[in-house]
């Protein structure tokens, strides 16, 4: 897999939204090149430098930008426990709200893990605006989801999950885990924070498989991105069970890559097939043996491949 140079923004600037959150983003590449957006995971990982390489710089304007409440936007997670602005709706419109501030008209959307439930959402509300979809390691933040990962697939990594569940008062072990974590993470003790933020962590490496997240070990990083998961993963990101497998229709005509791996233990593939059997115009690529995250050679070299396949801007038909 042969990434492009890494190269920097050429502009920057700042959002302000009408609740109060600052919304910092950039633009790399080529000014007159084909617009894209990068919608990050986590929640609360933040835009990264690195996903600038898997776009030509040279037919590509890319946009990143930090989802409220982590990276450079502000407040951040880790310093303001109360989560109450932060729901999928204000995330749309936050999207909608840095696309007008670039001066887009329409784009291509792309994104991994928790960028795939936003660009997803997203696409559904704005299809309008949608070039193409790309999008690798598909999830959909159902409230089976939610409660696979955080509870069932504990029956692979049987003595992590120990430690997850045991990490709980008590009390709170029988039922929602992320609904748990979410009130030790708001708790005013400052080690309460703290050690729910630790164990959540070490949760999402032994799940993740691609060994440990270095930025974990940022006390700020990891607080603020526990409590941004443990938030959006409590509420099902504020959708219902069927709610993207539903609503694909409103996709027809919009061309999309859905890329995902084939051993994913806390993501299994059946979402990404589930939209791919609704949604004609996207193609399914299953990497055998890679798990979640481009961290997975295969499923890195299939998103490249897609944004080059795309760069041209992508196919719309539908109005």
């Amino acid at each position: 897999m042969n990434k492009y140079p890494l190269v920097d923004p050429y502009e920057d600037g700042t959002v302000v939204t009408s609740d109060g959150h600052r919304l910092y983003w950039e633009v790399s590449g080529n000014p007159a090149g084909t617009p894209a957006v990068m919608l990050h995971g986590g929640p609360g990982s933040g835009a990264s430098p690195g996903w600038r390489r898997y776009f030509d710089p040279d037919r590509y304007r890319l946009i990143q930008f930090d989802q409220r409440g982590c990276g450079r936007s502000t407040p951040h997670a880790a310093d303001d426990p109360d989560l109450s602005s932060h729901t999928m709706p204000r995330l749309l419109a936050d999207i909608e709200a840095v696309r007008l501030a670039c001066g887009v008209d329409r784009w291509v959307v792309c994104g991994g893990s928790w960028g795939s439930t936003l660009g997803l959402a997203y696409a559904q509300a704005f299809p309008w605006r949608i070039r193409a979809l790309i999008l690798f390691s598909v999830v959909g933040t159902r409230p089976s989801d939610v409660e696979w990962i955080t509870r069932g697939v504990g029956r692979f990594r049987p003595e992590a999950f120990a430690a997850f569940r045991d990490a709980v008062p008590p009390e709170l072990r029988d039922g929602s885990l992320a609904w748990a974590y979410t009130r030790m993470l708001a708790d005013p003790d400052p080690a309460v924070v703290e050690r729910a933020a630790s164990a959540w962590v070490c949760w999402e490496d032994a799940v993740a498989g691609v060994g440990p997240d270095p930025r974990f070990a940022d006390v700020r990083f990891r607080r603020g991105f526990v409590r941004l998961v443990s938030w959006y993963w409590a509420h099902h990101a504020w959708m219902g069970e069927s709610q993207l497998l539903d609503g694909v229709g409103r996709l027809a005509g919009v061309a999309g890559v859905l890329i995902h791996g084939g051993v994913d233990v806390g993501s299994p593939p059946e979402f990404a097939w589930g939209l791919a059997r609704r949604w004609p115009d996207a193609v399914l690529t299953v990497v055998p043996d890679a798990g979640h995250g481009t961290g997975f050679a295969g499923i890195g070299a299939a998103f490249l491949a897609a944004t080059d396949r795309h760069a041209g801007g992508g196919d719309f038909v539908s109005g």
